[in-house]
């Protein structure tokens, strides 16, 4: 009788046969989160990537590193002993586990090392891919369920021929598959394997690298919970693609009465026209990503407790709230509010006593073309904004130039790119790195209370 460690594999090879599980497609470690591995890991930028739940809302981020040693050996499978500098990058911050799932790609012959026990116990993913000379089954499912007694969460990436892939299963709280090299029918028969041992320890499926909606669209009828992928930037186009949203027309004007000084009462008459979008304002002042200590019940009470400057901040960020997003409109949320966050962070370690809500404004509305889907130059047209931002986003140049090219640069997968844009604005990796998490986690609180 098959011992319950291995039920996973008995359920699998017996529903769906050797050829179909077993045959699938090597998926080669270019297409997989990469991790630094050198000691000396001076040069090493931190990358985030979004996972999507069934609602289309973000629901985490993968983390990882990029490092100029990763470039000679991309062909290195992921089963290699993961380097302390990730780990050590996330547990360094407190930013990193707030609101969302942080998904950390790890070894499991990196599990016992001593960072691992350190991480915090909450909001945290370990996503393990079992190494080749991985043979303890026994040692490995303790040391998971050790684990998760702890609070952490454990993703098994599927490898149905390693030794302990069964054993690993009976800890996993995600079964994690990389579906851009996996043949559909696979991954149809490793949902259902997953659903059909799902009483005896409920598993919630998650799909990474994720190319095409079409793809998208496989994973969600096999009852994928997260998402994960290139897929999420083909979005597609909403039908009113060609129309602005009129409340974005409306925030405008309110942002542009608020900046030049309009009376309050002038503010007050222009919010009038819109009841929905009072509410949405006076919602979003009063959560908790705002952390304000007196609660605001009309724009004449946030003009004052607020002041002009920080209203018009955070009408900037609503500007960006989408009705009925989809992956698309998400990843565009998130790149504005991130850069914004994160000029605003490095700009105090770059640029300290200068004011930081310029720095705000130029990276959330860099974003700001695509959002109105109009040239840049007509965009910011539209608002009164200090001569500085206009500069830097309509000709890359002025103080805070260097800054926005950084904020860019670190959405890409361009290492050269980042590297060289850090050395010019005169920042460390290890200062990006940490200010890259604390926008990113700043930018899921924000969108966290929004409806």
């Amino acid at each position: 009788m098959p011992t319950r460690r291995w039920a996973f594999l008995l359920v699998e090879t017996l529903l769906f046969g050797l050829k179909k599980l077993f045959g699938s497609k090597e998926v080669p470690a270019a297409k997989t989160p990469l991790i630094a591995r050198k000691e000396d890991a001076s040069g090493s930028f931190l990358r985030r990537e979004v996972i999507f739940d069934r609602k289309h809302r973000p629901s985490g981020h993968i983390f990882y590193l990029q490092d100029e040693s990763l470039l000679a050996c991309a062909a290195t499978p992921l089963q290699e002993k993961l380097d302390g500098e990730l780990l050590a990058t996330l547990i360094s911050s407190k930013d990193a586990w707030n609101t969302q799932p942080a998904f950390i790609p790890l070894s499991s012959a990196a599990l016992w090392h001593p960072a691992v026990d350190r991480l915090p116990q909450k909001n945290v993913v370990l996503n393990i891919h079992l190494a080749a000379e991985e043979n303890d089954a026994e040692k490995l499912a303790g040391r998971l369920a050790d684990l998760r007694s702890r609070n952490l969460q454990i993703g098994i990436v599927r490898q149905p021929q390693h030794a302990c892939f069964g054993a690993a299963m009976e800890q996993a709280d995600f079964a994690v598959i990389n579906v851009a090299n996996t043949e559909a029918a696979s991954v149809r028969d490793f949902s259902a394997a997953v659903r059909a041992r799902e009483k005896c320890n409920p598993t919630a499926l998650l799909g990474l690298g994720i190319e095409t909606l079409d793809e998208h669209k496989l994973c969600h009828t096999w009852h994928f919970e997260g998402f994960h992928g290139a897929f999420a930037a083909r979005g597609a186009p909403h039908p009113n693609q060609a129309h602005a949203d009129p409340h974005k027309v409306q925030l405008l004007n309110l942002m542009r009465l608020v900046q030049s000084d309009a009376e309050t009462e002038e503010i007050a008459a222009g919010l009038k026209q819109d009841p929905l979008l009072t509410f949405r304002i006076l919602r979003y002042l009063n959560s908790p990503a705002l952390g304000l200590n007196h609660q605001i019940e009309s724009i004449h009470q946030a003009i004052t407790i607020l002041g002009r400057q920080r209203l018009s901040r955070w009408l900037a960020v609503l500007l960006f709230s989408v009705r009925e997003p989809d992956f698309a409109d998400w990843l565009l949320v998130e790149s504005a509010l991130t850069r914004g966050r994160l000029m605003e962070l490095l700009g105090a370690e770059s640029m300290p006593g200068h004011a930081h809500d310029p720095l705000f404004i130029t990276g959330i509305f860099s974003c700001l073309d695509r959002l109105l889907r109009r040239p840049m130059a007509e965009a910011i047209a539209l608002l009164p904004l200090p001569n500085e931002v206009c500069d830097a986003l309509l000709h890359g140049n002025g103080p805070y130039a260097d800054l926005l090219a950084l904020a860019k640069a670190s959405e890409s997968f361009d290492l050269e790119r980042i590297s060289s844009a850090a050395k010019i604005a005169g920042l460390a990796p290890d200062k990006v790195n940490h200010a890259l998490l604390a926008a990113t986690a700043w930018a899921s609180e924000v969108t966290d209370h929004w409806e």
